[in-house]
């Protein structure tokens, strides 16, 4: 009888023999290390270090034993010492102190773990710059830390600490510190012996106050306190002087000391305190800022000394008590967004403030009174009769308000043409913005190429504009162009030239994606292009444009969010409501561009 062959088993060659590890790391990945002095075993399950780690500029590799001596290409007592060792990402509990061996160890990561404590030998790494052991479950601040005199930096965020002691002060060349996301509900004086961090991270924690000694921090350029309780901000704070960011928002603070030396300070975030007034003389000393968050407070006035702030780019007043602004807001040339919503405004209409922030700084200048805007000496005057209107029948406008506001108002008279005249005083008058939306343009008015030398705002909006023209690209010195409400569906790539443009609305029109053109415009600051038929974001493109702060794409058919946009860190503003996708979910719109750039960053596959 013929012997039974075996069956055949399905899973041969892919099953685990006994003698396997699967958390054993390959011996070539020691060589290389060896050679280069970096060994990365990040992302590996490991639930223990390998001890070939701690001792692999000591012991003779297995593989060497045998080789002889005359071998040149595997000379392995020529190795470099291991400066950079990479743990991050695994199953870890401990660190053995045999770390010791490792002298020349520089970088230090074991980010993401499950370490409760760091092993005392640490102090001994003399050479140590970098250490990142962030998402821990540390419960104290591990004292071993402090002996790390050469220390530059130190992650320490996402564990449980509930205390730092003073050994931290012994830090004298820190650069970086981040202690964000604990149990802190306190700091200690000696902090402020660190006077080389330029860096320093707070945030989410406990904490109640603030220690004085923060203000010996001469380094210190970026703060962020974001979500603690802190209800008093110390008088030192103003000693700062080279502070140029600076986070308070979601604390209980209602009142904001004098910042008086904080000379170049740029950004300064209060939203969602209780502050109930910025006065006078806090606007006084901080003339170089460019952003100011004061949202969700209880302001109620803003001093006219606003003015002040020349540099100020971006003004966020969302939620607070605010009937009214000061006229003299209009005049402030720098100033590109500010946000009004959920405000108890009189003195300005809704459909004003809806309109935007070009808009809302007309109206205010609007309302100044004569004698505080300056006049041209440069006075036009119509060959039409004494009152001075030109344009025809009906469709009039002043030649002398047109010089003497430098803007054209040409808008809502149900008209596709503009008359040479109005065009010729415009010219002599050399004026810097026309606004002819409510028409029935089909097209850019010929006759307003004479002002391609000045036109610096151009509004376009709710004509007939299907295909817009290429000498578009003539205006270079536009700095904002309103086409919203239209029928384009592209733009033409002339728009390159636009070096200076800093907004575009191509709100409500037919676009299916977004004009490459757009992506060449570096200088832009606020992209509106909600309520069209755009179908796909692309993330690099918007990460090319260093300046871009308020990005709406509302109402559109995205149907899929890149990750990769959360690296877009530019963008204060992203609203994304109103499209066809389900990641990211409406709760996580919901909580503001922070937490939604701060997702999409945590979707990106390394």
């Amino acid at each position: 009888m013929a012997s039974r062959k075996p069956a055949r088993n399905p899973k041969f060659g892919f099953q685990q023999t006994r003698g396997d590890n699967p958390k054993t790391v390959h011996p070539s990945i020691f060589k290389q290390a060896r050679k280069s002095g970096q060994l990365n075993l990040s992302g590996r399950s490991l639930t223990k270090v390998p001890d070939e780690v701690w001792r692999i500029n000591i012991d003779v590799p297995e593989e060497s034993k045998t080789v002889s001596l005359d071998n040149t290409d595997d000379r392995w007592w020529e190795q470099t010492d291991l400066t950079k060792l990479i743990l991050a990402s695994n199953w870890l509990t401990e660190l053995s102190e045999d770390i010791k061996e490792l002298s020349a160890l520089s970088v230090l990561d074991i980010h993401d773990n499950r370490l409760e404590s760091l092993p005392q030998a640490i102090r001994s790494l003399s050479n140590l710059v970098k250490l990142d052991v962030s998402r821990n479950r540390l419960k104290e601040f591990p004292s071993c830390i402090s002996r790390c005199h050469s220390l530059v930096s130190l992650h320490i965020e996402h564990n449980e600490l509930m205390h730092i002691g003073p050994e931290i002060g012994d830090l004298r060349k820190l650069e970086e510190l981040d202690i964000s996301n604990n149990q802190l509900t306190n700091l200690p004086p000696e902090i402020g012996y660190l006077t080389k961090v330029s860096r320093l991270n707070v945030s989410n924690n406990k904490l109640q106050s603030l220690p004085p000694e923060l203000g010996c921090m001469d380094g210190l350029r970026f703060f962020d306190a974001t979500h603690n309780q802190i209800s008093v901000l110390p008088s030192d704070f103003g000693n700062l002087m080279h502070l140029e960011q600076l986070y308070l928002r979601h604390n209980k603070l209602q009142y904001l000391p004098l910042l008086s030396k904080c000379q170049n300070l740029k950004e300064l975030h209060l939203g969602n305190n209780q502050l109930k007034e910025l006065t006078a003389e806090h606007l006084n000393h901080l003339e170089t800022l460019s952003v100011l968050d004061i949202r969700d407070n209880k302001v109620s006035v803003i001093p006219d000394e606003i003015v002040v702030l020349t540099g100020l780019q971006r003004l966020d007043l969302t939620n607070n008590d605010l009937t009214g602004l000061p006229y003299a807001m209009g005049t402030m040339t720098a100033l590109k967004a500010v946000v009004l919503d959920g405000n108890p405004m009189k003195s300005i209409r809704r459909d004003i403030i809806m309109r935007g922030t070009t808009e809302i700084k007309k109206y205010l200048v609007s309302r100044m009174e004569n004698t505080d805007i300056p006049v041209s000496n440069k006075g036009v005057h119509s060959g039409q009769g004494e009152s001075g209107i030109i344009g025809g029948s009906g469709q009039g406008v002043n030649a002398h308000d047109i010089c003497q506001s430098k803007a054209l108002d040409y808008s809502n008279k149900k008209t596709s043409d503009v008359s040479d005249d109005v065009w010729t005083v415009a010219q002599k008058g050399e004026i810097t913005s026309v606004n002819l939306s409510k028409n029935a343009f089909t097209d850019i008015p010929p006759g307003m190429i004479c002002l391609s030398e000045w036109l610096k705002e151009l509004n376009m909006g709710m004509n007939r504009i299907t295909v817009l023209n290429p000498d578009i690209g003539l205006y270079i010195k536009l700095t904002m162009l309103d086409l919203r409400n239209n029928q384009l569906t592209s733009l033409p790539n002339e728009m390159y030239s636009l070096f200076q443009l800093r907004e575009l609305y191509i709100s409500y029109n037919r676009f299916t994606s977004m004009p490459s053109v757009v992506y060449q415009l570096k200088k832009l600051e606020n992209l509106f292009a909600d309520t069209n038929k755009i179908t796909q974001i692309d993330a690099d493109g918007f990460k090319g444009l260093p300046m871009l702060a308020t990005l709406d794409l509302q109402n559109n058919n995205i149907d899929q969010v890149p990750p990769e946009l959360g690296n877009c860190t530019q963008i204060m503003s992203l609203q994304l409501n109103g499209n066809a996708f389900r990641n990211p979910r409406p709760a996580i719109l919901a909580k503001g561009t922070l937490a939604l750039l701060e997702y999409l960053r945590s979707r990106i596959v390394s």
